[in-house]
């Protein structure tokens, strides 16, 4: 790379970027209810509402719409599995040249698409963003083409600059922190290069994933360090080395480095969403995952921070993940395992110790007045003195331990596992199987009304001989939920069983004969 652009230098190529042919100017806007929670205000620069959804095509424009008439005319290149491919195609598309995208095979079909709606010539090689980029540069030189780098290259860092431009302009006011996503580093060097230059006072935070934080382990070391492997929730920050230029940016103007883990992010995503009723990529909402950090480590009352969402290109198949994991990174639920006496009436007393049913509030036995519900129960008969069921709690932050110790104090041994990976992704999944103690089990999938009261009118109306040999609960957010009983009800109770269910009254479907059920579950 020739000399290094002084701060001077980008300021100049900031304001004379060329972006808006093809960007607009995005909107600056508070997230009202986030603002209200953390007391302090947030707002929310809308680069996912972008063509192609994403802050990318600023500084792929600005690039190209740079290069000479006789480079345009052969045309152009990137390696690319997401968003800046898609940067490339529509600048390619406005100014008349060809783009070839080399992506990934492991690429998902509807980026593939995507990209090639745009006019992209898509080539797929190798399995990782490495591969294609050696393979398009192997390209570059055997075709004339010109490689458009999706961070490292000044005109990019440029248009991307254009970001902070436009922040500033609309909100002239106090501004105490901008909080960037990195993953090469093009989106924080524009952003720190125009703030820096103009309102040197206001603070730029770069924000990395936990698995991914190549710019914060380079700073520290004051030399790029190439990660080995990176975290992939994230794929739009996902990067192993960090750029030449964009090290030296970040080292020299960026204030504060944080991560961010898997669970806050998904809450920021869900925080996004309900404030303007968009849901934002993984690395959309890092910015607002750090502004929720930031606030409760410095304890700040009354600051103005602003945050970059910068893309929404969200497979829709990951929100599944996203909605589980929401909760737990906004500590509104916490997850244990629960050791209780396998006799019958243990799962009725556990849950009036917990104050809280399947159905709904209830007054708390394990913290006085509080009021929580049951989020999750998982539990299969598997031994006959013990039973181990995973539960799912709703919990005010910090609550996690000590609704831990309450329970263990009534005679029930509890585990925290809120935090705990492989609970929270594999294990809760995994509760149950087969059990030689199953006897004269009958399955049923039950819809109870999410009302107070509702699980315990169920057991209640239990005969005392009967015994809950599989629960499996989790609450979806419905006015009803769906729940999977096993009852070990002898056949000379047949009868009375029957009465029960039209006592308690709820939709019932038996699955007894269910082939899955027997493969799965029946001894």
């Amino acid at each position: 790379m020739t000399q290094a652009l002084s701060p001077a230098d980008y300021l100049k190529k900031i304001l004379t970027a060329r972006v808006y042919d093809v960007a607009v100017e995005s909107a600056l806007e508070p997230a009202k209810t986030l603002s209200l929670r953390v007391k302090n205000t947030v707002l929310l620069k809308r680069e996912d509402q972008q063509s192609v959804f994403s802050f990318k095509l600023r500084g792929a424009y600005n690039k190209m719409a740079h290069l000479s008439a006789a480079q345009l005319k052969k045309g152009v290149i990137c390696a690319s599995a997401g968003n800046h491919a898609q940067g490339v195609a529509m600048s390619a598309q406005k100014l008349g040249t060809r783009a070839v995208i080399v992506m990934p095979t492991s690429t998902p079909q509807l980026k593939i698409d995507a990209v090639k709606a745009l006019g992209g010539n898509v080539v797929l090689h190798g399995d990782s963003y490495s591969d294609a980029y050696v393979h398009a540069v192997q390209l570059e030189k055997k075709r004339g083409l010109t490689f458009v780098h999706p961070f490292d290259d000044p005109d990019v860092i440029a248009g991307q600059g254009t970001i902070a431009m436009e922040m500033l302009r609309q909100h002239p006011g106090p501004l105490h922190a901008v909080f960037v996503a990195i993953g090469g580093g093009g989106l924080i060097s524009g952003v720190a290069n125009y703030i820096k230059a103009v309102r040197p006072d206001i603070k730029i935070i770069g924000v990395q994933m936990n698995d991914s934080d190549a710019m914060m382990q380079s700073v520290a070391a004051n030399k790029r360090v190439n990660l080995g492997d990176v975290g992939l929730f994230s794929d739009g920050t996902a990067v192993k080395l960090v750029g030449e230029e964009t090290f030296r940016i970040s080292r020299e103007l960026v204030d504060e480095f944080m991560t961010v883990d898997t669970d806050a992010v998904c809450a920021a995503i869900k925080d996004v969403f309900v404030d303007t009723r968009s849901i934002v990529e993984p690395a959309g909402a890092l910015a607002v995952a750090a502004v929720k950090k930031y606030v409760a480590l410095h304890k700040t009352r009354g600051e103005t921070y602003a945050a970059i969402l910068c893309g929404a290109n969200m497979n829709f198949d990951r929100l599944r993940f996203v909605a589980e994991r929401a909760e737990v990174g906004e500590e509104r639920e916490a997850l244990f395992a629960v050791t209780i006496p396998e006799a019958r009436g243990s799962f009725k007393r556990f849950c009036e110790v917990i104050g809280a049913l399947p159905g709904g509030p209830q007054k708390s036995g394990t913290g006085g007045s509080s009021h929580r519900s049951v989020t999750e129960f998982n539990y299969r008969i598997s031994d006959g003195a013990k039973a181990h069921v995973f539960v799912g709690l709703t919990t005010q932050k910090g609550e996690s331990a000590k609704i831990a110790g309450n329970l263990t104090r009534n005679g029930f041994k509890a585990l925290d596992l809120t935090h705990d990976e492989l609970a929270k992704e594999h294990i809760r999944h995994m509760v149950g199987g087969r059990s030689t103690l199953s006897k004269d089990e009958r399955v049923l999938r039950f819809v109870f009304p999410e009302r107070p009261g509702a699980l315990m009118k169920f057991l209640a109306a239990m005969q005392p001989g009967w015994n809950i040999s599989l629960f499996h609960y989790r609450n979806q957010g419905a006015d009803f939920g769906r729940i999977l009983v096993g009852l070990q009800v002898p056949k000379a109770d047949n009868k009375s069983f029957k009465t029960f269910l039209d006592t308690v009254g709820y939709p019932h479907v038996e699955e007894t004969s269910n082939p899955a059920y027997q493969l799965f579950l029946q001894s």
